[in-house]
């Protein structure tokens, strides 16, 4: 029989404070702190890389007093404020981990100990394996049968027996264990005098803290140092002693909103992660993302460098002047980036919407003139348009680079142009300098070689049956799309061809095979071709 996952619970607030003062200082090179972040994901890293889990949830204390403040107005009293370089590095690490997929939570009222001691009782109840990440000692009480903890810290993994092993008691002794001892940490106060060795002698001696409480005239029996003098002590302190185990005692019926499927792992959003870890300067994270090889993540897209990308020098053409000065910016350029917009990606019935170019990085234009939406602005006539634009598109001197500009070429013929002057393809480019390393998408390209986002089609068209085709879209929200398709494509060019360029034997390829064949099979996807049936017999 396959053995079953475990649901894995993570205290994270344990890890965060453990990973800041345990590890050395890490901070950016503009001066932020990330050792904590750096700490707490590596353990979550760790473990999926470890179990590969279905379920999984990490468990971050909520803000403010809980109720066991309400029971001892001392509890935690010792413990300073959190220092600033921690707190300014809890909300980067709530993004990363939302980041990776992974379920957070946070309950107001109760601490992180209690929303995971709720979880395992309720999934060990249901006989499900339970395996709690955490440093605190407190949670040993929650062991069982069903329930595990494992310190990712040092791998120290901690069964009934393993429990019984390290702390001298097993689960059931662990609350009565820190009421005698009390706790430095969480200000616990126990009894006075009563270290580990004493609690553990009166717990293997007599039993429970009830127990001991009951038999108090027995504990000057006990072998241990002090027992003459240790009942009377006890008695002095038996207030303190239950109001200590009250206060140890992780609370196991939370109200909590979420249930197991709460608990599911999401699809990593890889995207995300690769701004994250970039901000944070996880160079080695950032590489495996980049290469699919981050435990975390599935299927990474890969993102190479990162380019600000400023749609301020976009323009939206509507009069006949901007047209004309356009025009004379695509004469003059040596190069310039070309796009169209239509209704359809079925380039034998899709009708022109618009065009758009870009002659520099930023420096990009759409001119639309099929936008035909209730309200839309007047726009510039389409024969006018085309008239003024066919002598550049149709000269072989204007030099042009597309993204699949066999599609934009099968379109604009449909128009009665010939696209000439076609000297680079990015989609073949990035084909040709790796065919495997991505789609060739102009997005997927986008954000692997500029690490850029770009708006996508249902942001401004939306989704599903309701999508709109793009004669259909605001100008408000065309415009910055078409003028990114442009301005995207010369970027991608100018990242790309440098590198294919040194490549001798994939130059060739690209100038001598592949962009040639652009114009022969646009026209054999638009005419068809003869296939002599006898000669195939």
């Amino acid at each position: 029989m396959t053995e079953r996952k475990p649901i894995i619970l993570v205290d994270g607030s344990s890890y965060l404070y453990r990973a800041f003062h345990a590890l050395p200082p890490l901070t950016t090179s503009t001066g932020q702190p990330t050792g904590a972040v750096r700490g707490v994901a590596s353990m979550l890293r760790k473990m999926i890389n470890d179990y590969d889990p279905e379920y999984m949830a990490v468990v971050f204390d909520a803000k403010g007093k809980t109720f066991r403040d309400e029971l001892f107005e001392q509890y935690k009293a010792n413990r300073p404020p959190m220092p600033d370089e921690l707190r300014e590095q809890v909300q980067p690490l709530h993004d990363l981990i939302r980041a990776m997929g992974l379920p957070l939570i946070i309950e107001d009222g109760v601490e992180a100990d209690d929303v995971i001691g709720t979880f395992a009782r309720i999934f060990s109840a249901e006989q499900k394996p339970v395996l709690i990440s955490t440093g605190d000692k407190d949670m040993a009480q929650l062991v069982n049968d069903h329930v595990t903890l494992i310190n990712t810290m040092n791998n120290a993994v901690y069964d009934i027996d393993g429990v019984r092993e390290k702390f001298g008691v097993g689960p059931e002794l662990i609350i009565d264990f820190l009421a005698l001892m009390g706790d430095k940490v969480d200000n616990i106060p126990g009894v006075p005098g009563v270290g580990e060795k004493t609690a553990l002698a009166l717990l293997t001696g007599l039993g429970s803290l009830e127990k001991i409480y009951d038999n108090l005239d027995k504990v000057a029996e006990l072998n241990f140092r002090g027992a003459k003098s240790m009942g009377k002590k006890l008695e002095e302190h038996r207030e303190q002693a239950f109001l200590s185990y009250e206060l140890a005692t992780i609370k196991v019926d939370c109200e909590l909103k979420e249930a197991l499927d709460d608990l599911k792992l999401l699809t990593p959003d890889a995207e995300k992660l690769a701004g994250y870890y970039r901000d944070l300067e996880f160079k080695g994270w950032l590489n495996e993302l980049l290469e699919g090889d981050d435990p975390a993540v599935e299927g990474a897209p890969d993102i190479e460098s990162e380019q600000s990308i400023d749609r301020d020098g976009y323009q939206t053409v509507l009069t006949e002047e901007e047209l004309d000065a356009w025009l004379d910016k695509l004469k003059k350029a040596e190069l310039f980036a070309f796009d169209t917009e239509t209704t359809s990606l079925n380039y034998m019935e899709a009708d022109l919407v618009g065009v758009s170019f870009a002659t520099a990085a930023g420096d990009a234009a759409y001119v639309p003139f099929g936008h035909d939406y209730p309200g839309a602005p007047d726009q510039l006539d389409r024969a006018l348009v085309l008239d003024k634009l066919k002598p550049v598109l149709e000269d072989e001197q204007s030099k042009k680079v597309g993204q699949n500009l066999k599609y934009d070429m099968s379109v604009l013929a449909r128009a009665g142009i010939t696209l000439r002057g076609v000297e680079y393809d990015t989609m073949l480019e990035s084909y040709v300098l790796d065919s495997v390393a991505t789609r060739h998408d102009m997005d997927s390209l986008a954000l692997k070689y500029l690490g850029h986002k770009n708006i996508s089609f249902q942001e401004i068209a939306g989704k599903g049956v309701k999508q709109l085709t793009f004669n259909q879209v605001g100008l408000d929200e065309a415009g910055p799309y078409a003028s990114e398709d442009a301005d995207i494509t010369l970027r991608l060019h100018q990242t790309l061809w440098p590198r294919l360029e040194k490549e001798a034997g994939l130059k060739s390829v690209f100038h001598d095979i592949e962009m040639p064949l652009v114009p022969v099979l646009s026209r054999i996807e638009r005419n068809g071709t003869y296939v002599d049936a006898d000669m195939l017999k």
